[in-house]
């Protein structure tokens, strides 16, 4: 009898389980794509925005591959440069980005937090003052260094993530709300030709995605709102990498795709492949 009472019981968890996992979203709903450059891929062919829309959104992001893929009625607003800040509030001319978000909203996928804390502006402007210093060629821009970011703004971008993921849920209780975080563009430990970094700077770097991954994993997890781990799908395509799903640094001799330090096609393409999985599994 108590085997029963226990193969009953496994049978409703199970059951329970399944039930909660969320419908893929049927063909022409709303979905809203959100976030920073590594959102929005600019530079990567072709784009989806006019001459006149600063944000450099392709139409080969994760979000457009995926809404084509399953004609989805996507709103992309990503927009390269933004931070959380502006995902809560206006950027200039452009609204928030959470505007978009809806009671029709179905999907939300975003990723966001590194502007925040200077990840890439801080990458960029290490490389180019490295470049200037090795080759005396003076940038044609300055390069403007970015500081560290402190206890309060690692603080202060998990709070904002986490005020976001709330608008998210409020204005589309029916949406499944999917987090990516950022894909890894520094190899495991040290440097090479397309990364002209020191070690410390390197490493230092290293720090910064190690913590914005760790609120993004924290946020995820105390909020109850799914992950796609992109840090982990590109693990060894980054910078360095032979099959490198990430662009470097330019130097004298050494060109690189624009933009630096940012997404790849494919690195778009593999993203793109996981959350399908996920969500049409």
């Amino acid at each position: 009898m108590r085997k029963i009472i226990v193969t009953l019981l496994c049978a409703i968890g199970a059951a329970s389980i399944a039930q909660a996992q969320p419908a893929p979203p049927p063909a022409g709903a709303k979905y809203v794509n959100m976030g920073s450059s590594f959102a929005a891929g600019p530079s990567i062919l072709p784009a989806a925005d006019n001459s006149t829309t600063r944000c450099g959104r392709s139409a080969n992001n994760y979000a457009h591959q995926i809404a084509r893929k399953h004609s989805l009625n996507l709103v992309d607003v990503s927009c390269g440069g933004s931070t959380t800040a502006h995902l809560l509030g206006p950027w200039n001319e452009l609204p928030p980005q959470l505007d978009a978000v809806d009671a029709n909203t179905m999907l939300v996928t975003m990723t966001t937090g590194g502007n925040d804390l200077g990840y890439l502006g801080g990458l960029s402007a290490n490389s180019c003052v490295n470049i200037a210093a090795k080759t005396g060629v003076k940038p044609e821009r300055p390069c403007n260094v970015v500081p560290l970011p402190t206890e309060e703004t690692y603080a202060g971008d998990e709070a904002r993530m986490r005020q976001i993921v709330a608008e998210v849920h409020r204005r589309a209780p029916k949406a499944r709300l999917i987090i990516v975080d950022y894909e890894t563009i520094l190899p495991p430990s040290g440097v090479c030709t397309v990364v002209p970094l020191t070690p410390a700077q390197a490493d230092s770097s290293r720090a910064i995605a190690r913590r914005l991954n760790e609120i993004t994993v924290r946020v995820a997890k105390e909020t109850n709102t799914e992950l796609l781990a992109a840090s982990k799908i590109t693990e060894g395509h980054d910078a360095c990498a032979q099959d490198a799903w990430i662009n470097g640094y330019p130097s004298p001799g050494v060109p690189v795709e624009p933009t630096f330090y940012h997404p790849r096609l494919a690195g778009m393409t593999a993203i793109a492949a996981a959350l399908e999985k996920q969500i049409w599994p």
